[in-house]
């Protein structure tokens, strides 16, 4: 029968092969389980990457949708105020012009009254300082209103601005030059109110030679 010292060694001896057959065991299974962890790894970050690409991608397209409904709205904005501006620029030139020509008609009535009264004659002369005066105060109101007077004597037949009511022979006056105005004409704001009513001149016609000059 065995002693007690030597059982005791033999139970020892045991309980440290047990103790390193449990931590070879432990390390076994936990490198196995590393491994695993290792291959499953680079599956389940790469599905997760896959799903936020895809997520950033769908958030940039409706960035993107949306910034170009803002830039459509910022043009619809703007379409409409340069609409309104016009408008209100086309009704204030309209009511503009309307004013302008009742005024030149009053114009020309004073200026024919002028033209056909004797400066020289003094039972009229307080009429005509008056007549001069209103007519000075509606040139002041249509320079004002930027309103130019056109009177082209003198100067080359323009059709753009110049509306001619007769021909006529001049051996003085350059072809094609104004020689008289029937009518003044009017610009606002350098756009054509009322063409001047002119006579423009022409060369004379030859004349046949004489039978002295034949000879």
């Amino acid at each position: 029968m065995e002693s007690r010292p030597h059982i005791a060694g033999n139970v020892a001896n045991l309980c440290v092969r047990l103790v390193f057959a449990s931590l070879f065991l432990k390390e076994s299974g936990m490198a196995d389980e590393q491994q695993t962890l290792d291959q499953q790894t680079p599956e389940q970050p790469t599905g997760a990457a896959e799903d936020l690409t895809a997520r950033v991608q769908e958030l940039e397209e409706q960035l993107a949708a949306a910034q170009d409904q803002a830039l459509r709205m910022v043009a619809d904005l703007q379409n409409v105020r340069r609409r309104a501006e016009q408008d209100v620029e086309k009704a204030h030139k309209f009511a503009l012009e309307k004013f302008a020509g009742d005024l030149l008609a009053v114009v020309d009535t004073l200026e024919r009254g002028l033209e056909m009264s004797d400066p020289n004659d003094e039972a009229i002369k307080p009429m005509r300082e008056g007549m001069e005066l209103t007519l000075k105060m509606f040139d002041d109101t249509l320079r004002r209103y930027q309103v130019e007077a056109l009177n082209p004597e003198g100067e080359p037949f323009n059709p753009e601005q110049h509306q001619a009511m007769a021909m006529q022979e001049s051996a003085s006056a350059e072809p094609g030059s104004v020689l008289k105005v029937f009518q003044k004409g009017y610009l606002l704001n350098g756009r054509l109110l009322r063409p001047a009513m002119v006579v423009v001149s022409k060369a004379p016609a030859e004349t046949p030679p004489s039978i002295d000059e034949q000879a």
